[in-house]
């Protein structure tokens, strides 16, 4: 059975933010708010909860996590970033967009793309997700909570709760999210590439919209 924490959207009460980050450094999966839809989250260095995040999606090794980081210098941190790309990510984090930067050596390669060494990061506009990822002092491994066969990712935690709360340790609910995930963006050709449409606003990056 999950634990259920009602966090405040705005003023996050550090004494449950600390609790969710126990339960991360523990081994935990949580149910977790983000500026676009809900997200599954667990330890970086976790394999087990990786593995049991890749169950609830009910996808394989093929589909990769995100690193979702607290700000541009822990992005720069896991990534190779020139200074094109730097202006970019700078002019649009925190933001509801996936970045695919080369990794760095910082990064395991379970993580990393197999072939191309690519690994995708984020920098979240959300107060309870800032918070958390402070408490962590280090970036959270994330994939989009959206369920096998679904169209939508998941944006009620009630809802979560009651579908999940058998296969994950902790819903956070601090209110709807978006039901649509972030845009991802390709920052690692020659020019930004769109790789999926979501929230996230597509003009800065010079993309036409098909």
């Amino acid at each position: 059975m999950s634990q259920y924490f009602s966090i405040h959207p705005d003023n996050p009460q550090h004494r449950l933010i600390h609790q969710a980050a126990e339960i991360i450094r523990n081994g935990g999966v949580v149910a977790y708010p983000t500026d676009s839809s809900y997200a599954l989250g667990c330890h970086l260095g976790d394999k087990e909860a990786q593995e049991r995040i890749r169950a609830i999606r009910g996808v394989d090794e093929s589909h990769m996590f995100t690193l979702v980081c607290r700000n541009l210098a822990e992005i720069s941190t896991y990534a190779k970033v020139d200074n094109s790309q730097f202006r970019l990510l700078k002019a649009n984090t925190p933001g509801s967009y996936t970045f695919i930067l080369q990794a760095s050596r910082e990064v395991p390669r379970r993580l990393q793309h197999p072939k191309r060494s690519t690994i995708g990061l984020r920098v979240p506009d959300h107060a309870v997700t800032l918070a958390l990822l402070e408490e962590l002092n280090e970036p959270l491994l994330s994939m989009t909570l959206q369920l096998p066969g679904e169209e939508e990712p998941m944006n009620q935690a009630w809802e979560i709760r009651e579908r999940l709360e058998h296969v994950v340790d902790l819903v956070i609910d601090a209110g709807a999210c978006d039901l649509l995930p972030t845009t991802v963006i390709d920052l690692t050709g020659d020019a930004p590439r769109l790789v999926r449409q979501g929230k996230g606003n597509i003009a800065p990056f010079g993309i036409d919209e098909d």
